[in-house]
């Protein structure tokens, strides 16, 4: 089972080393055209990849799938994987408003967002590792859970239904108040670095406390996003893989949406929808499953729903 691991770990860093090192090495503007095309490279990979969960689940190749309490067929594991995937890149889109709020608020150029992003990637795959884990241990160990998780989601719900223009304050961050008073900082922004020296004082650029506001607004989605997908699979390797994959393709699918997120914002009722039938979905858990595939036609319809009254909007203003 450690060898399936390390092997997707090292997946993942060859995949962001040839990113950041090769093709994206010097500072550019991100195109729509570019975006697009690396936003289906990488929904073309989660696709390749949930192949490969099949039949790594349907030979328990590596005596995968059975860590759980009960065998997964390589059918149910590539369906839960699949229904985990679409429902946090649904709610990255939340994400994706919020960090274009903070790139606004610090003023950060087109060419150094890619490179931000990906840094801002790889704190977010470290840390959702961590939650992942932590979550799933605690439903393992006290049942009850289960319950506080599915309240939570439908809490966030309700609160992105009543609260309706939320604004991002980046001063009130904790993690950039307390970069502030261990490190002075600049407004000037110096390439496409986080630190530069200034009279010889070691300072943060706004490139540094953007990455804190960005890191620190993904702990918070990642509140919502992980006892999400935990609703859809308790199995700890589908849940990192999912969650995995939809937050690599958030920085192509931030540029290519970037000028487009006034026509998606009737989505946000897509996902009020979408987190209180998942909260539901987990307190009925223990009483009666509902079947994963009843689950991604549900979500699929919430949220096609959405994107079609978005595009409706769109047109008539």
């Amino acid at each position: 089972m450690i060898w399936i691991w390390l092997g997707f770990l090292g997946l993942i860093a060859a995949l962001l080393a040839l990113d950041l090192g090769v093709l994206n090495r010097r500072a550019h503007v991100i195109s729509i055209k570019e975006a697009l095309g690396w936003t289906a490279f990488w929904i073309a990979l989660a696709l390749i990849f949930n192949a490969g969960v099949y039949y790594l689940y349907e030979h328990h190749w590596f005596d995968i799938g059975r860590q759980i309490g009960s065998e997964l067929s390589g059918r149910k594991a590539a369906l839960q994987f699949f229904t985990g995937y679409i429902v946090e890149k649904s709610l990255s889109l939340d994400n994706i408003f919020v960090i274009a709020m903070i790139f606004a608020y610090f003023k950060i150029p087109l060419k150094y967002q890619h490179r931000l992003l990906f840094w801002g990637v790889l704190g977010a795959v470290v840390m959702r590792g961590a939650m992942i884990f932590a979550g799933i241990t605690l439903i393992n160990k006290f049942q009850w859970m289960i319950y506080v998780f599915g309240a939570l989601l439908i809490f966030t719900s309700l609160r992105m239904l009543l609260v309706r223009d939320e604004s991002i304050d980046p001063e009130k961050n904790i993690l950039v108040r307390v970069l502030r008073r261990i490190c002075p900082m600049t407004m000037e922004i110096k390439d496409h670095h986080f630190f530069t020296r200034i009279d010889g004082r070691l300072m943060a650029t706004p490139l540094c406390t953007a990455l804190m506001a960005v890191e620190s607004a993904d702990v918070l989605f990642a509140v919502d996003s992980v006892p999400a997908v935990i609703a859809v699979t308790r199995d700890p390797f589908l849940v990192f893989t999912s969650n995995v994959f939809a937050i690599l393709g958030l920085r192509s699918l931030y540029f290519a949406l970037a000028a487009m997120l006034d026509r998606f914002r009737h989505m946000k009722f897509s996902l009020v929808f979408l987190l209180a039938f998942i909260g539901v979905k987990m307190m009925l858990s223990h009483h009666y499953q509902i079947p994963t595939i009843v689950s991604l036609s549900v979500i699929v319809g919430i949220l096609s729903v959405g994107i079609i009254v978005s595009v409706i909007a769109g047109r008539k203003e």
